[in-house]
């Protein structure tokens, strides 16, 4: 009994999918001025890197996850970042150590000028009254003037002490965010698609550490005759129905390849990928491309549609009709 009932089941799924292209067969006769073509659902792919060298920790993520904007990927050690964070923290207080000494050495000399004024303004007042000679006066007047040069060259000091941490600080702050780099973020929103590193890798600067898809960035590349191509032009408007979607979903010429190429190996047909064809990029509007985030997966088959006659019209069947739900 159980397999008279996989025998029908098989018998009703391949009468759907025969009734399936049979009705595409007749929608694509159909058109007139309008071209579809083969073609997969591709995602915009971005290679999350390293800045700077290092073995890797730890993978806080995995293949599949989707990730927010600046969420940890990945951890990377590096002996020489944390060596320089902690020579630059060392830096630093001892920048700030020069800056307490200097600032207590004005503060001395401050009070030695004092007592030297002191003694200049007694000088003069005897001097007035003859009960001390000239050179007398003049010493102290000497001495008070070495004062205030001891004074202002203490001030210098401190001058240069503070630049030293304001230089300190800013090596601390470079070594610092070396150090957190070595913390991978995600760039934007997306999803991972390839783990490309393990714990333990040692990576160079600018080693790859994973792969991350671009919902918002997702196209479909289709492949025109030459004399198609000329027809069409960066902007005109396309359509993209996805295999087993009940749906239609917009689309818009956003590349024009300039030189030709025998089509790739997705492409169905054996006579299409014999030809010279060009690249044409149909990309879908960013909004409906992140609301439909989760149905729209790289790789999926598809039908691309484009208009190489201008006076050509969207049939009914090639209407705008999103699916029912986001997922």
């Amino acid at each position: 009994m159980k397999t008279k009932y996989l025998i029908l089941g098989g018998a009703l799924a391949s009468a759907a999918g025969l009734a399936i292209w049979q009705n595409q067969r007749l929608q694509a006769d159909e058109l007139v001025g309008i071209v579809g073509i083969n073609g997969r659902i591709e995602l915009k792919r971005l290679d999350i890197a390293t800045l700077y060298a290092g073995r890797v920790e730890e993978i806080l993520v995995q293949e599949g996850d989707q990730v927010k904007p600046h969420q940890s990927l990945a951890r990377l050690s590096s002996s020489q970042s944390e060596s320089q964070l902690a020579a630059a923290q060392a830096q630093k207080q001892r920048a700030e150590e020069n800056v307490t000494r200097t600032l207590a050495t004005v503060e001395a000399q401050q009070q030695q000028a004092n007592v030297e004024k002191l003694e200049l303004d007694n000088a003069t007042k005897l001097r007035r009254e003859k009960l001390v000679s000239d050179s007398e006066l003049l010493r102290r007047q000497s001495n008070y003037k070495a004062a205030l040069a001891t004074i202002a060259t203490a001030q210098a000091a401190v001058a240069e002490a503070k630049a030293g941490v304001a230089q300190a600080q800013a090596q601390l702050e470079h070594a610092q965010s070396q150090n957190d780099d070595m913390l991978i973020r995600s760039p934007k929103a997306g999803w991972v698609e390839y783990l490309i590193a393990e714990p333990g890798n040692v990576l160079g600067m600018g080693g790859r550490v994973l792969s991350l898809l671009d919902p918002t960035d997702t196209y479909l590349n289709v492949f025109l005759t030459s004399e198609q191509l000329n027809q069409v032009k960066v902007g005109d408007e396309a359509r993209i129905v996805l295999d087993g979607v009940d749906a239609v979903f917009p689309a818009q010429i956003t590349f024009t390849a300039a030189n030709a190429q025998f089509t790739p190996k997705t492409v169905e047909t054996a006579e299409e990928r014999a030809k010279l064809m060009f690249r044409v990029k149909l990309q879908m509007p960013k909004e409906i491309a992140l609301q439909y985030e989760r149905r729209l997966k790289g790789g999926m088959t598809a039908v691309g549609y484009v208009k190489y006659d201008s006076q050509a019209a969207w049939p009914s069947h090639l209407q705008v009709k999103l699916p029912i739900g986001n997922e």
